[in-house]
């Protein structure tokens, strides 16, 4: 049977484009595929960009992001949900991965290019990502990897590092193949510059955590058709980053409604947002409630990762000795 695996960041805060582009797909893919579909907070991603993470507040991020995906429905009794660094497994297949990885490949990757500029001295652990993402898959045999769209570069690497592993040493790995949400948007920050993304800052973002007030702010400010400079001037929905989330969170006739009434000025921009607002509340509440309890029993989450990584070993270690022993390393 497939093996599903995939990795979030616990850098930032979980906001709606990490709920609707993958967090609900592991949702859905673990009712689908029990214990064969593996989710990871890949902390140890994490610290390869020092300028992303906080040592501080590492700790607190990887626990809520493990919280956050626990509040939106997913069972850690019914998948395998742990911890990257809690598997030291991840760290020995990297290194070997590292190890026939050519550095041309690594630094083709886009990704690399876009934040390599950020550093004056750029840390190596950013061009050795690569490398890690594919020990993190391959360390179980996965073969089904649901990821966005921007990770495709990184997983066809993968599928190369895997080739390039069994034509030195035999046939191990499978070559996995990404999975893309068929319904998943490319979710526009609230700031409407570009993509909405944790590595933007908190005022790009929509935490799905995050208070509702708070929330209603950002969208208060928020963008709009450019051509609406008056209330009587008519919209062009298709370029407001606002109908965009109504696609997110609003029913079918609120969407048809705000999609006429913007058209003809029927409705201004702020009524728009105020219907808006009724559908974020009525998604999120429920995800925080759950959050909220969840935060009033914290062994709860620790015990569910502790299980986690438990499960996850189990099927590491065979795989590592098998690596191991292909490699040539001497058994004792």
């Amino acid at each position: 049977m497939s093996r599903v695996f995939s990795g979030i960041q616990p850098t930032g805060e979980p906001h709606i484009g990490n709920y609707f582009g993958a967090m609900r797909n592991y949702v859905r893919l673990g009712e689908q595929f029990g214990k064969n579909s593996m989710y990871c907070v890949v902390d140890l991603h994490a610290i390869t960009n020092p300028n992303a993470f906080d040592p501080a507040t590492l700790a607190e991020k990887t626990y809520e992001m493990a919280l956050a995906n626990f509040a939106i429905g997913l069972d850690p009794s019914q998948v395998i949900f742990f911890v990257q660094s809690h598997v030291p497994e991840h760290h020995e297949l990297n290194w070997i991965f590292t190890s026939i990885t050519p550095v041309g490949e690594l630094e083709r990757m886009t990704q690399y290019k876009d934040k390599a500029g950020q550093f004056e001295s750029i840390p190596s652990g950013l061009l050795m990502y690569p490398a890690l993402m594919a020990a993190d898959i391959l360390l179980y045999k996965a073969d089904t990897v649901p990821v966005g769209e921007d990770q495709d570069q990184h997983l066809e690497l993968t599928r190369e590092i895997a080739r390039k592993f069994n034509h030195h040493f035999g046939q191990t790995f499978p070559e996995p193949k990404s999975v893309h949400d068929p319904n998943a948007l490319r979710i526009p920050g609230v700031d409407g510059n570009g993509k909405m993304g944790k590595s933007k800052g908190p005022t790009s973002t929509i935490g799905i955590l995050e208070p509702l007030d708070a929330i209603w702010q950002k969208l208060r400010v928020a963008p709009t058709d450019p051509a609406r400079v008056r209330r009587t001037d008519p919209g062009n929905p298709d370029v407001c980053l606002i109908f965009d989330y109504h696609k997110l969170f609003s029913d079918l006739d609120t969407i048809q409604l705000v999609d006429r009434e913007c058209r003809t000025a029927g409705i201004g921009c702020v009524d728009c947002k105020k219907k808006l607002m009724e559908g974020v509340t009525a998604h999120l509440t429920p995800i925080q409630q759950r959050a909220e309890e969840l935060r009033t029993d914290p062994d709860y989450v620790k015990d569910a990762l502790r299980q986690g990584a438990q499960e996850a070993r189990a099927i590491a270690r065979p795989v590592i000795e098998e690596v191991r022993e292909k490699v040539g390393f001497l058994k004792l």
